[in-house]
């Protein structure tokens, strides 16, 4: 296997993909000649041309709109937000028009198209640029969501995604382009809806996506040292949803912990409960509890912003809390 770093694992995806498709292309703001504001699409101008890695303004709006159309098409675009905050710029072409073009002309038309980009807090940028989104796009049928940071997860969900015929909103992470894993030789597509334990374990399910889910190992490890044995479960797809995964992991440890970067409210988090709750009631030993952003807009000051995020101390303190319930 080779050692990959998210974004070479991401590129090397991509690159895959516009090779073997010529439909497929790239585009957002510094993609090209300057090789990606994370160096994600690094060297890919000189391979595909301008054409296929297209730079365009600081407009979301216009150019998310120009993919959805592109898409209607028959092309597979690749649209790069510089951050996930900015995507909400292009709500609308999202959710009215990526979303609902297939219901609305009964299938005539699909929208064949990956959105991606950095979600979630990086450091010291503030409240309009540290948001998680998964919830608000979740929200709605006719979108996928997917959110990893791990490398060869990225590579597998992210080919799965510029193959899918229908709109896929993917969340990578800012501060972890940089974060190394082994990722096979030969090629592999991972299916949407496929949850993975990181962890096994007997006493207690951590469950979180992207780059939380680093907090629940280092959490299980500091667990492990009091004598209680925490199960560590990645969702990697919000939407679908591996609900099977939810309910066989509370069947074996009867405790969960769901962490979630982002607001408490009508969060993912929240609806992990619920179904939870409603599919396998009967298994629960403890209430499930959630550690997510405190429920206030993301303070710029260090000391504040990690006051306000989860955090492995929080997790290990849930997590205790459930077992000895």
């Amino acid at each position: 296997m080779a050692t990959l770093q998210l974004r070479e694992a991401l590129r090397r995806a991509m690159n895959e993909e516009m090779r073997r498709d010529e439909r497929v292309f790239l585009m957002g703001e510094e993609v090209a000649y300057y090789d990606g504001a994370y160096k994600v699409s690094q060297g890919m101008l000189k391979e595909f041309g301008d054409k296929r890695i297209i730079d365009t303004p600081i407009a979301e709006n216009g150019f998310v709109g120009l993919g959805v159309g592109a898409a209607m098409a028959g092309l597979r675009p690749i649209i790069e937000v510089m951050t996930w905050n900015f995507s909400l710029v292009a709500y609308d072409q999202i959710i009215n028009g990526a979303a609902k073009v297939f219901q609305m002309t009964g299938g005539e038309y699909s929208v064949p198209m990956v959105i991606r980009g950095p979600n979630g807090a990086a450091e010291n940028l503030g409240s309009q640029h540290s948001q998680a989104l998964e919830s608000i796009f979740a929200h709605f049928p006719g979108l996928h969501v997917v959110s990893t940071c791990d490398p060869a997860d990225s590579y597998g969900l992210l080919k799965t995604a510029i193959r899918d015929p229908n709109p896929v909103i993917f969340m990578e992470s800012e501060l972890m382009y940089g974060y190394k894993g082994e990722v096979p030789d030969e090629e592999y597509l991972i299916p949407f809806g496929k949850a993975k334990i990181v962890r096994e374990g007997t006493d207690v399910t951590l469950v979180s996506w992207n780059k939380q889910i680093l907090n629940c190992e280092r959490a299980a490890d500091e667990l492990k040292k009091e004598g209680i044995s925490a199960q560590v479960l990645d969702l990697r797809t919000i939407r679908p949803l591996d609900e099977q995964a939810l309910f066989d992991a509370i069947g074996k440890t009867h405790r969960m912990v769901v962490v979630q970067e982002g607001f408490p409210f009508a969060g993912v988090g929240a609806e992990i409960v619920a179904r939870v709750t409603e599919g396998a009631f009967d298994a629960l030993d403890a209430p499930i509890l959630r550690i997510t952003n405190r429920d206030i807009n993301q303070p710029y000051a260090t000391n504040l912003e990690q006051l306000v995020m989860p955090s492995v101390r929080r997790i290990v303190e849930a997590a205790r809390a459930v077992v000895n319930r």
